[in-house]
């Protein structure tokens, strides 16, 4: 599997407008143009949601300009002459939208996996999936075809912690995942609230008073889900962001009742180690 997933990530970026060449072992045909109907989406997308306003916009576009770029495809398994998308959906449903009877496409000869792989990055690149579509696309990568954090890290080269992290959104409750799809909620927003039994509830006030997600993670590591904004020290808190933003570093200050408590200063590496014994030791 490493092979073929070193040969297709050599290959993608030919996907998406840049100059690398893709992979002529996987490209059956270069251009080639097919009637609309013979395609079909692909199983294996990650996106499930489409700005209607930007399918509009794609379609009256299409209308004036045609196909730019040709839609990757892959041979249907089961239905001889006809295609699988790839990477391109957007266009294609756009191109319904315009009328198109026939449309641009590269055939490309991949595995279930390796188009899981295109698509999951072609949107990634892209921007257009939201956190849960992304975490779901990484599920299927682990749960499917059995890449573990690192493999997928290294594909979306993205860092393991991000892939860790989006996975986790995935056992929030199905309203805060609902939040985050709608994009009402960030993954910053939500991400705090993992493992907190009133997490729906708590979802419901950060996206009503518009909380940030370094008040977010404030709130819950110091009040554990108690999140009554008349509780929080706007001192403290306002500290916490000013020393942090000098330092270049997380903070974190406890605040206990009687006003003792910690401050945490988090480092990454030694380098940073060392910034920060220079600063407690100067005289």
């Amino acid at each position: 599997m490493s092979g073929k997933k070193k040969g297709l990530g050599r290959g993608l970026s030919a996907l998406f407008g840049d100059d690398k060449p893709i992979d002529k072992k996987k490209q059956v045909n270069q251009s080639n143009t097919v009637s609309i109907s013979n395609l079909s989406r692909n199983p294996y997308q990650p996106r499930q949601q489409f700005s209607e306003e930007k399918l509009e916009e794609l379609a009256n576009s299409i209308k004036k300009n045609g196909i730019i770029q040709p839609i990757a495809v892959r041979p249907n398994k089961s239905e001889k002459g006809k295609y699988e998308i790839v990477a391109g959906e957007r266009r294609w449903i756009a191109a319904q939208r315009a009328g198109l009877h026939e449309i641009p496409v590269t055939i490309l000869d991949l595995s279930d996996v390796e188009s899981l792989e295109v698509a999951i990055v072609e949107n990634i690149q892209r921007d257009d999936l939201n956190p849960v579509e992304e975490a779901r696309g990484y599920k299927r990568l682990n749960e499917e075809f059995k890449y573990d954090h690192d493999s997928i890290s290294k594909l979306m080269s993205k860092s393991r912690s991000h892939v860790s992290n989006t996975l986790r959104l995935l056992s929030l409750p199905s309203d805060v995942i609902a939040m985050l799809e709608e994009g009402t909620l960030t993954s910053g927003q939500a991400r705090p609230l993992i493992g907190i039994s009133n997490a729906s509830s708590i979802a419901e006030e950060i996206v009503a008073k518009n909380y940030s997600a370094r008040k977010v993670e404030y709130l819950t590591r110091n009040k554990k889900g108690n999140f009554k904004e008349k509780q929080v020290d706007a001192n403290i808190l306002n500290a916490q962001e000013k020393i942090e933003k000098n330092l270049g570093l997380k903070v974190i200050i406890l605040n206990k009742k009687k006003n003792s408590g910690k401050v945490i200063i988090e480092y990454k590496d030694l380098e940073q180690f060392q910034l920060i014994s220079d600063l407690l030791i100067k005289h």
